[in-house]
């Protein structure tokens, strides 16, 4: 099959679908790649160490959408980018569309297949071609939420890891998932005073074994939420339903519970953000401030890290997007039904429960349609 990469257009977005390692492997598999030039430039992957590996180095994405069958993608497509999908071609990338009505119905109308990185599934339940990437923004959750406490960012000035004598900064953490493990994991390296909050009894144990009495973890009710952002000087927002748009755990009337120029983070942004106050922001203006509480939702976060997150990446997809190219899109989806939970859209129609759901679509089993 031909496998296309075009280089990444939304904003601060410098990863690039796959490493040069990748592409040869796709190739060593029997397929062609197309790359277009400078792809992976921002991160130091020329268009020679592509060739090298193999690919063919084309001018304009406009020119690899039109040949490819396969288009493999970082973020989801913008919006020139949905209007050169054609029907037949599938793209797999991450997309998050419970967050945007109006990218699904761009990709309804092209006609193609839509995977998500973010929808297919392991066997244990797990979410391996997420996972990476929510490792990542996990350990720059708090990485963000340390800056931003800066008084010279409008935050409160306390260090996370206080001083000799001096009390360390409280930090919340919503969701024991991957990221929120991840964001706790550096918080008690750096000294905070961590609490992490879930609905999962089982989640907390398994937390509270790993990490020890250091860790503080708490029952996800109303009240323990309430209590614990009462005195909190950074609060992650690590909450994740697979595809489905992410509740709002804090509410704007709940953010006067919260001290003066704390910080939230919200990483659940991809999916709508957990925090009702929350709105996209960008690399370039990070953060805003609702009712004197600075708020980040930046939606790529792992952009801002694209060397480590390209590779990261690479390492869980590539084998998916061998598979898929080996056996072609109907083959893979019914001999692997982990993979199928990735399909979102198909031809025009919406295959994914949460996102139906979300847009008040309706929606197609995929079992169904490919049995």
């Amino acid at each position: 099959m031909l496998i296309g990469i075009p280089k990444e257009i939304k904003s601060n977005e410098c990863r690039v679908g796959l490493t040069p390692a990748g592409v040869h492997e796709l190739i060593r598999a029997g397929h062609q790649v197309l790359v277009e030039s400078d792809a992976g430039g921002l991160i130091g992957l020329t268009d020679e160490l592509y060739r090298q590996s193999g690919a063919d180095i084309l001018d304009s994405a406009e020119e690899i959408y039109a040949q490819a069958d396969i288009i493999v993608k970082v973020k989801e497509p913008q919006k020139k980018e949905c209007q050169w999908l054609h029907p037949g071609q599938v793209l797999f990338t991450f997309l998050h569309l419970a967050a945007s009505r109006e990218l699904t119905q761009d990709l309804l109308e092209s006609g193609a297949s839509c995977m998500a990185y973010e929808t297919v599934t392991g066997r244990n339940g797990d979410l391996p071609l997420l996972a990476p990437m929510s490792e990542i923004a996990g350990r720059m959750s708090i990485q963000a939420g340390i800056h931003a406490l800066e008084n010279p960012q409008g935050g409160n000035g306390t260090l996370l890891g206080g001083a000799v004598g001096v009390e360390p900064a409280k930090v919340v953490v919503l969701g024991g998932g991957v990221v929120g493990e991840q964001a706790a994991r550096l918080s008690l390296c750096l000294g905070g005073d961590t609490t992490v909050i879930d609905k999962s009894l089982t989640r907390l144990r398994q937390l509270d074994t790993h990490f020890g009495p250091q860790m503080k973890t708490l029952f996800a009710s109303h009240d323990a939420v309430e209590l614990a952002i009462n005195d909190a000087d950074l609060v992650i927002g690590a909450v994740l339903i697979p595809g489905a748009k992410a509740p709002k755990i804090i509410t704007k009337k709940m953010l006067r519970l919260i001290k003066p120029k704390a910080v939230l983070v919200d990483v659940s942004i991809d999916q709508g953000g957990c925090f009702e106050t929350s709105r996209v922001t960008t690399h370039e203006n990070p953060t805003f401030v609702e009712q004197n509480i600075i708020h980040y939702c930046v939606p790529n976060m792992p952009g801002a890290v694209a060397n480590t997150a390209t590779y990261a990446l690479t390492n869980v997809t590539c084998a998916a997007i061998i598979g898929l190219a080996n056996q072609g899109l109907k083959a893979a989806l019914k001999k692997d039904k982990y993979l199928l939970k990735g399909l979102n859209i198909h031809e025009g129609k919406v295959t994914h429960q949460a996102v139906a759901t979300a847009h008040d679509y309706k929606y197609f089993d995929p079992i169904v349609i490919f049995s």
